[in-house]
């Protein structure tokens, strides 16, 4: 399971870093990263993540994520393996009963998912962008054991 994925987590990124329209130009990019598989697996994970093909400013057309305009397409994208290794999690800006997390472009709804799902007494809520986070607080709780209580969500917080 881990292996899927990983390789999920690739399609992801390589979908929303670069322009490609077909399932071909897609497994070359995930053979790139190291992923061997057939365009059936291919197609099924396309459905999974419930990909689909939208026109672009020339015509084309291209895969994209759920929601693409909530995506932001990176100009110089790293590989997919840099990307991998790095965290969501960018920072934490707090004001009253209220945060913002900021997250690379695309994390910011598995992020307040995972915050959502974990029962947090702290947290009474989230809604998110691309790349923001909006987060409700119980009032009166310090920060500090706001971060402690995200961090369990959220370990490289710290």
């Amino acid at each position: 399971m881990k292996i899927k994925n990983n390789r999920l987590e690739a399609l992801r990124l390589i979908i929303s870093s670069q322009q490609l329209g077909s399932q071909e130009e897609l497994l070359t990019a995930l053979q790139r990263e190291g992923f061997k598989l057939t365009q059936a697996t291919l197609s099924r994970d396309l459905k999974q993540l419930k990909v689909a093909k939208a026109a672009t400013m020339g015509g084309n057309y291209v895969y994209v994520l759920p929601n693409e305009t909530m995506y932001k397409r990176v100009a110089t994208p790293s590989t997919v393996r840099e990307m991998m290794t790095m965290p969501g999690f960018v920072s934490i800006t707090f004001s009253g009963n209220m945060a913002v997390i900021k997250t690379r472009p695309g994390y910011a709804s598995s992020i307040a998912w995972n915050i959502d799902n974990s029962s947090l007494d702290q947290v009474l809520g989230t809604i998110a962008g691309a790349d923001t986070i909006f987060v409700v607080l119980q009032e009166g709780v310090p920060q500090e054991e706001i971060i402690d209580a995200l961090s369990t969500v959220i370990p490289n917080m710290k």
